[in-house]
């Protein structure tokens, strides 16, 4: 299975790098020919659409000192995508996590979202949003969740891939800029109204998303105002297998001793060692997700020139996302159930290939459904005042000062079970990637389930997450002459973050139903499996509990009686609550010069900034018997130089060099002294936090030459290489209850015992190691040929990064490492895009390819590590000038309906396989 991904992966490359060879040797020869024939009558142009923004993102890039790309609004709020994140996977380097589908967090050359800061409108800033367990559920990291923006609010964004003293610290991937627009962008009053209707085949439902932008000058151009509007609403479905792991069978006390499987003894069945041992999926399961969505995005810009040497800028940003999330499940839950579930299943027959039990018919297996709601909204403001102003021709600064604030709410977070105990019959066939699964019982019946005090649950958990930054930088800028500009400046950073969760007491405690009350809170789930291609036979219909009929019917939210929720009193939700405040002050001092050496131009920055990080964190640990508040504080500092140059080697060729030191800080909910038990069904996992780790530092180079044969081509090679003194790894260990130091009144109210397995993590600095790679970038129109075919145009680019590091197996000195890539890193990205374009009609497709990537190493109940596979994803967007100011738009996202492939294992065991469907857009946008 791993060669025939390997070897698939191998030929789409392939194709890519023919495509890109052809590009580089063949076109670049062509334009080069037509550019020196057209040399002595230059002609000026004035391009729009695709193609204006095309160039202005190329001269950006052309123009700065260090790596920089950029992508560049289209017209007045008409950004090239509809998502941020989808725009920015176009940029070499840039690959993207899809949530539900759409885009929600970035990694840069092989580094995750944890690696890299994002600014907006030059403040950094963290976006949260919530998410399924399977796509990283709520997020309590650095990581920037980009869905959480409309992309109309934004005129420009720029991936900033090294470093300059100048720009603030905290990123070893790339710094991000987003820009809203501002009035004194444009020349002319301005008012766009653009009204899109948006369909996703699985949900199979119409939604409307509505922006507009007004824009307008006053008092000779030197007082402005903009507004801009964004409202969408989106509904869509993700369903597909989701099997929570593999585990080996001696796991949860073993399979029963009557079990029988050809060629293999109640001994070798029952193996708990984890290299020898036999495998089986842990909770084989099929999902369902019914996704509505409602997003608000408002901007407003106020600018104003009191002078010629004064601008003030007041932007304001708002977006509130509300999110309700439905769930349905069908498990098989007593494969990971000890007590009375796997010591009492007993196999009849099954298939191993390896070491996977991947076919087997079983007896005495208990069942679940379960029905979950979630009730998510995001709120996120800012607030940012920037004022240049120039005292003199030679003497100039700037400040910039602001607040923002991502709340997170997921007041309503619930789940109710019911079982089916002791189950005949049941079956299962994972020799395809969808699995067969024989249930040999009817589902929808009511009389076929139960709902049993002890046994099945009603989980009420809402949980809230807050983070604010206070930003405020100072600088000045002297032209010491027109070769040399000397910068220096002071910023300051106030980061706060703040975690709470309330559970119930005991979760398995509920009323026990007859036959009768069970139907009165139930239903049929039905149309399960629509374009999923599962496997004949399979369930496509359930009886599910009716959440809103059980609510009414039990009075489950009124914090009352057995349904009364804790906090920091409850071992699970207690390590929810986490606080951490931190606060980095920095100066710089940077040079910008221009110089001539060799019979070459030369331009560049070089500088130092300084930076103290005091960090306090706060969270509950066990203390002895006790569980107690405990707060944990450190401070660290350092001096990081940076350098970029860049050569002029040619009118249209230039080559970068550019070294630094930078460093990312630590994920923000790791930092936490305490620790959090967490049982959920027949999971059981312990994490704690670990308030000194220490950041990453890395020392970097890079290189590249770039050539730009026209104002909107350009065909770029980069090296890049990057020397890390340490990863930040979550650390994984299966260790039970009664070895961890912890009281065992913590597992009073559960179905837990002190003797259970619990997966256990940590946050730990590992070794660090070298990351290393190439990109290769061409973007060419072929004004050149004849007629029809001068209005084509191509991007490409293809990223190859690798780094292997160490991972640790424990903390224990001396212990074994695990080697392995580094986590989130995809070795092989590429992306192509296709676009024709004329005054009236412009259409473009495009295909981004992102190599499959770990997402823990290693990872549980013996598994050697935890990933995602490759992805493929094809777009398509068509527009149409009925007239000067009326366009109609259609765009087509995730054509191929291309599925999430996660797996556990290097032997690549299912672990989660879905989609989302194909979505269209229809849209009219108009410009008064």
């Amino acid at each position: 299975m791993i060669t025939s991904r390997a070897d698939k992966a191998r030929r789409r490359l392939a194709c890519g790098v023919s495509a890109l060879t052809l590009l580089a040797l063949g076109t670049p020869v062509m334009a080069r020919q037509v550019a020196q024939e057209g040399s002595e009558a230059p002609v000026e142009v004035v391009v729009t659409g695709f193609r204006a923004s095309l160039q202005n993102a190329i001269r950006t890039k052309r123009n700065e000192s260090g790596v920089v790309d950029a992508i560049k609004a289209e017209d007045i709020a008409d950004f090239p995508d509809l998502n941020l994140a989808e725009s920015l996977q176009r940029i070499p380097g840039v690959a993207i996590t899809r949530v539900n589908g759409e885009g929600r967090q970035i990694s840069v050359r092989g580094l995750g979202s944890e690696y890299t800061r994002v600014r907006v409108n030059g403040m950094e800033a963290i976006a949260t949003s919530g998410g399924t367990v399977n796509s990283g559920g709520t997020n309590r990291t650095r990581g920037f969740d980009f869905n959480m923006f409309a992309s109309e609010l934004f005129n420009s964004l720029s991936v900033r891939k090294t470093a300059s003293a100048e720009v603030e610290e905290g990123s070893l991937g790339a710094t991000v800029d987003l820009q809203t627009a501002r009035p004194f962008d444009y020349k002319t009053s301005q008012l766009v109204v653009s009204a899109q209707a948006s369909y996703n085949d699985l949900a199979r439902e119409v939604t409307p998303r509505v922006t507009l932008m007004a824009s307008q000058r006053w008092a000779d151009g030197k007082l402005g105002a903009l507004f801009s509007l964004a409202y969408e609403k989106r509904h869509l479905l993700e369903e597909g297998a989701n099997i929570t792991r593999w585990t080996y069978g001696g796991a949860n006390s073993g399979f029963n001793t009557a079990s029988t499987l050809n060629g293999y003894t109640i001994a070798q069945i029952n193996n708990t060692n984890t290299a020898t041992a036999l495998y089986h999926p842990r909770i084989p399961s099929y999902v369902s997700y019914d996704i509505n969505s409602e997003r608000l995005g408002l901007t407003g810009s106020f600018q104003m020139r009191p002078s010629d040497a004064t601008l003030v800028t007041l932007d304001i940003l708002y977006s509130d996302v509300k999110t309700t999330r439905g769930e349905h499940q069908l498990q098989a839950i007593g494969f990971s159930r000890a007590g009375t579930g796997k010591p009492q299943t007993i196999i009849r027959s099954g298939t191993v290939e390896g070491k996977n039990i991947v076919q087997g018919v079983f007896d005495n297996v208990d069942l679940r459904t379960q029905t979950a709601w979630d009730e998510m909204e995001t709120e996120f403001t800012q607030y940012t005042l920037t004022l240049t102003h120039n005292f003199s021709e030679k003497l100039r600064g700037g400040f910039i000062g602001g607040y923002s604030q991502s709340e997170f709410s997921n007041p309503v977070s619930t789940i109710i079970t019911f079982d089916r105990a002791n189950s005949q019959g049941y079956s299962y066939d994972f020799r395809s990637r969808l699995p067969a699964i024989g249930l040999n019982f009817d589902v929808t019946n009511p009389a076929s389930w139960s709902m049993v005090n002890g046994t099945s649950e009603v989980r009420i958990r809402p949980n809230f997450v807050t983070n604010a930054f206070a930003t405020s930088k100072a600088y000045l800028e002297f032209d010491a002459n027109e070769n040399l500009t000397i910068k220096g400046g002071l910023d300051s950073r106030k980061f706060r973050f703040d975690s709470r969760g309330y559970y119930r007491t005991s979760e398995t405690v509920v009323q026990t139903l007859t036959a009768a009350e069970l139907t009165d809170v139930s239903g049929v789930y039905s149309g399960f499996g629509r374009n999923l291609d599962q496997p004949s036979g399979n369930a496509t219909a359930w009886l599910a509990p009716d959440l809103d009929k059980f609510a009414a019917k039990y009075n489950i939210y009124c914090n009352c009686g057995i349904y009364a929720l804790t906090d920091i009193n409850n071992s699970s939700a207690r390590g929810q609550w986490i606080t951490v405040d931190e606060t980095d002050t920095g100066a710089f001092l940077q040079a910008d010069f221009r110089f001539t050496a060799l019979g070459v131009p030369w331009r560049g920055d070089a500088g130092l900034r300084y930076f103290k990080t005091d960090q306090r964190s706060s969270g509950f640990a066990a203390v002895g018997a006790v569980i107690k508040l405990v707060e944990a504080s450190r401070s660290y500092d350092m001096t990081l130089p940076s350098l970029n140059l860049a050569a002029d080697v040619t009118n249209d060729v230039v080559f970068r060099v550019s070294a630094a030191e930078t460093i990312a800080r630590p994920s923000i909910a790791g930092l936490t002294p305490g620790g959090d038990v967490a049982i959920q069904g027949a999971n059981r996992a312990y994490s704690r936090g670990n308030p000194y780790i220490n950041p990453t530092k890395s020392k970097n180079l890079d290189l590249s030459l770039e050539w730009y044969p026209a104002p909107n081509s350009i065909y770029a090679f980069g090296l890049f290489y990057k020397k890390i003194d340490t990863f930040v790894q979550t650390l994984r260990q299966d260790i039970p209850f009664n070895q961890l130091g912890l009281p065992n009144s913590l597992l009073d109210g559960t179905t837990a015992t002190a003797t259970d397995i619990f997966a256990v993590s940590q946050p730990v600095n590992s070794p660090g190691g070298d990351l290393k790679g190439f990109e290769v970038n061409a973007q060419q129109q072929l004004s050149f040929l004849p007629g029809f075919w001068s209005n084509f145009g191509v991007l490409a680019n293809y990223t190859y990064v690798d780094s292997t590091i160490d991972y640790l197996t424990s903390t224990t000195p001396g212990a074994a490492t695990v080697s392995e890539t580094l986590v989130g890193l995809s070795k092989n990205a590429a992306n192509l895009t296709l676009y024709y374009e004329t005054e009236e009609f412009s259409v473009r497709g495009s295909v981004a390819y992102r190599e499959g990537y770990l997402t823990a190493v290693p990872s549980n109940d013996g598994n050697t590590v935890a990933g995602t596979n490759e992805t493929t994803n094809f777009d398509i967007q068509a527009s149409y000038n009925l007239t000067p100011k009326l366009k109609l738009s259609l765009e087509g996202i995730n054509l191929t309906d291309e599925f999430n492939d996660q797996y556990v294992d290097a032997t690549n065991r299912l672990n989660v396989r879905s989609h989302t469907g194909r979505q269209f857009f229809l849209s009219a946008r108009y410009s008064f």
